[in-house]
């Protein structure tokens, strides 16, 4: 027999485990923060851009728009030699890093808009000055060495990467990760109340027994607690106080 459930069950579930969901929330946004701010380390990223283009002058007047295609195109190519041993090795010597050519590349990133000749080197290091360095000294080595390496001389810098007076890490985002740990925890804590549902197998209502047992339910013996019991005695002993000073009364009046 399938089973369905209601929309109603389902917020009585989360009505029910209210308190767990909140918790799961709640410590998920505490260990989201505390890692943000006291565990991961602060990146910063600075970034530096050069041009593909002819060098002279006399040249630039005689552009065409297959070479302007062929100069958008060959940045493909240059972005693949940015970040090669070629590259990088001189930028690391330059730099003074004991870090090797793919240590390096991992805190480099090319880019470049479509149909753009301009390129956009990046660097990314927990150091805000060494990242300004590392996208500057990337750029201009570069442009030194492309001439050798491709036989072209087309690359200039459009302009250099400046440290901020007080510059701001790009990651960790705190706020964002407290968001998304928010998320989880509530999806989280659902998934496991439902859970929790789903394994209680006890019965508590008679609802519960016409639906495990498949029988009718015939009457039911209401719960009653201390409170309960002494405000039954209560209520009695009233009646009977009533009940007595009423025949009281009646008796004088007929003496």
């Amino acid at each position: 027999m399938e089973e369905t459930i209601s929309l109603k069950e389902i917020f009585e579930v989360i009505k029910k485990r209210l308190l767990l969901i909140f918790t799961f929330i709640l410590v998920a946004a505490l260990a989201a923060a505390i890692i943000s701010y006291f565990v991961m380390t602060p990146k910063y990223e600075n970034s530096s851009q050069f041009i593909v283009n002819q060098s002279n002058q006399e040249q630039a007047n005689q552009f065409t728009q297959t070479d302007i295609r062929t100069n958008v195109e060959i940045i493909n190519t240059y972005n693949v030699i940015i970040k090669s041993p070629a590259i990088l090795d001189t930028v690391a010597t330059e730099l003074q890093l004991d870090l090797t050519s793919s240590q390096l590349s991992e805190k480099i990133s090319v880019a470049s808009e479509e149909n753009s000749q301009v390129v956009t080197v990046t660097a990314t290091d927990p150091d805000p000055l060494l990242a300004t360095d590392i996208a500057n000294t990337t750029v201009q080595v570069f442009q030194d060495e492309i001439p050798d390496i491709m036989n072209v001389d087309n690359v200039s810098v459009l302009s250099q990467a400046e440290l901020a007076d007080e510059p701001s890490p790009v990651a960790p985002n705190p706020i964002l990760n407290i968001a998304i740990a928010m998320v989880l925890g509530a999806m989280v804590g659902v998934g496991i109340a439902f859970l929790l549902e789903y394994l209680d197998n006890t019965i508590k209502t008679e609802q519960d027994i016409e639906k495990q047992l498949n029988i009718p339910v015939l009457g039911v013996i209401s719960h009653m607690d201390e409170k309960d019991v002494r405000n039954e005695q209560f209520g009695r002993a009233s009646l009977v106080n009533k009940s007595v000073r009423s025949g009281f009364d009646g008796a004088k009046k007929t003496v």
